[in-house]
């Protein structure tokens, strides 16, 4: 069978430097090699090379037939580790089980669902190393002050350590994207439950910071009618805050909603 056509489908692009995959991979086995590892959309397969026979426990799930096809052709006494299987959708636990990690060249458009749904199996996923457009992973890693600081930094950091690995050059991938890559890496950090409502502690986050030209005290109006507001993080913009100050700030929001 001849190798499958690159194609973007996605918004993915294939990488086809294989020094980079390997870096890639490597950056999650030298952190843990024991545990189960599910690879995301892993197209011609750069990075399903170091992986597949090199972990006990993989599984490799796209929705392209074309690239699973292609896989298990190349992998025929692996075929039950290539699934057509879309990973946003799929119960991972169940096809994972109750400890795994996470690696990927992550198609662009969905980059940031592939981390919402991390965080839905926070307790179950210790590390995931991926492959984002560079503006994305820089936002994911940057801390607090920063204007690329938002949403998914502040909900990734409450459970994850996350470092930037090294940026990536358009021309090793096919078709060459217009922006720059890089590869990120999350580690579960010891944090189990957060102290506060996690439910509202993720609402005060997206409404602050869906109007972050505002001021907190402004955007969390619209969670309670209280207009005597009085707390000092109340005067800040939401790209100041730490986690620990949104935990501390829903932990004021509750309080104010109960009253």
């Amino acid at each position: 069978m001849q190798p499958v056509r690159a194609k973007k489908h996605l918004g993915q692009h294939f990488l086809n430097d294989e020094t980079i995959a390997k870096n890639t991979v490597e950056a999650l086995l030298e952190k843990d090699k024991t545990s189960f590892v599910v690879e995301v959309g892993p197209g011609t397969g750069v990075l399903t090379q170091f992986l597949i026979n090199e972990v006990e426990g993989f599984l490799a799930m796209d929705v392209d037939q074309e690239s699973v096809d292609y896989l298990k052709s190349k992998y025929p006494e692996k075929n039950d580790r290539i699934i057509f299987s879309d990973f946003l959708q799929a119960d991972l636990q169940k096809v994972a089980g109750q400890k795994f990690n996470v690696v990927g060249n992550f198609p662009y458009n969905i980059s940031s669902q592939i981390m919402f749904k991390v965080l839905d199996n926070k307790n179950s996923v210790d590390y995931v190393v991926g492959m984002f457009q560079k503006e994305v992973a820089m936002r994911l890693a940057e801390k607090p002050g920063s204007k690329v600081y938002g949403i998914l930094s502040v909900l990734l950091q409450a459970f994850y350590d996350i470092e930037y690995l090294f940026t990536v050059h358009e021309n090793v991938f096919t078709p060459p994207p217009k922006v720059k890559s890089a590869v990120i890496r999350l580690t579960r950090n010891n944090v189990q439950k957060l102290d506060c409502d996690e439910e509202l502690f993720k609402k005060v986050v997206k409404t602050t910071f869906n109007q972050r030209r505002k001021t907190i005290r402004n955007s969390v109006r619209t969670l309670f009618n209280n207009n005597e507001l009085r707390h000092p993080l109340l005067d800040k913009r939401p790209e100041q805050l730490s986690v620990a100050q949104f935990v501390e700030l829903t932990q004021f929001v509750q309080d104010q909603m109960a009253k």
